[in-house]
């Protein structure tokens, strides 16, 4: 059996007046994050951790930010895109397994829903898919609110 492991990682600036939306959830806050997309750090984790494994590059070379075909382009379109990109090269995922790392606001009432997003864009179980927050403990600009980032590690097998 093939398989692969692969990690990503994403960190965006946050602003305010800007949605901030993780995992395809919109989470009332009054800043979000800046991007040329809608600047989804977890999604964007995932997408990197799973073209990653793949050896199929990373996010910015298969949605650079200088197209305005993804400018304020939903990740979970992104996303969707990158997990036809691994079926299409005869993978399958096995499982994902995140961490969020932002300040404020709480996102632990909005994890599951995050779970579902990212599990029906991909094709795959919600079990398949972990989520996790955490915050910075105040420590550097994270913990400064100035920003967000996520981690992000998957197995994929070839089928």
């Amino acid at each position: 059996m093939d398989i692969r492991v692969g990690f990503g990682y994403d960190v965006h600036k946050m602003i305010i007046n800007r949605k901030l939306i993780l995992g395809g959830v919109e989470i009332p806050f009054i800043k979000g994050l800046l991007g040329h997309s809608d600047a989804d750090v977890l999604c964007h984790a995932i997408a990197d951790a799973l073209l990653g494994a793949a050896a199929l590059g990373d996010i910015g070379k298969h949605f650079p930010d200088t197209d305005n075909r993804f400018k304020d382009v939903s990740s979970i379109v992104l996303l969707r895109h990158v997990g036809g990109l691994i079926r299409s090269n005869n993978y399958e995922i096995v499982n994902i397994d995140s961490t969020i790392l932002l300040q404020q606001p709480k996102v632990a009432p909005y994890i599951k829903k995050m779970r579902e997003n990212i599990a029906d864009c991909l094709g795959i179980y919600v079990n398949q898919v972990s989520v996790k927050a955490t915050t910075n403990e105040e420590l550097g600009f994270i913990g400064l609110g100035e920003g967000a980032a996520a981690y992000s590690v998957v197995s994929i097998r070839g089928i």
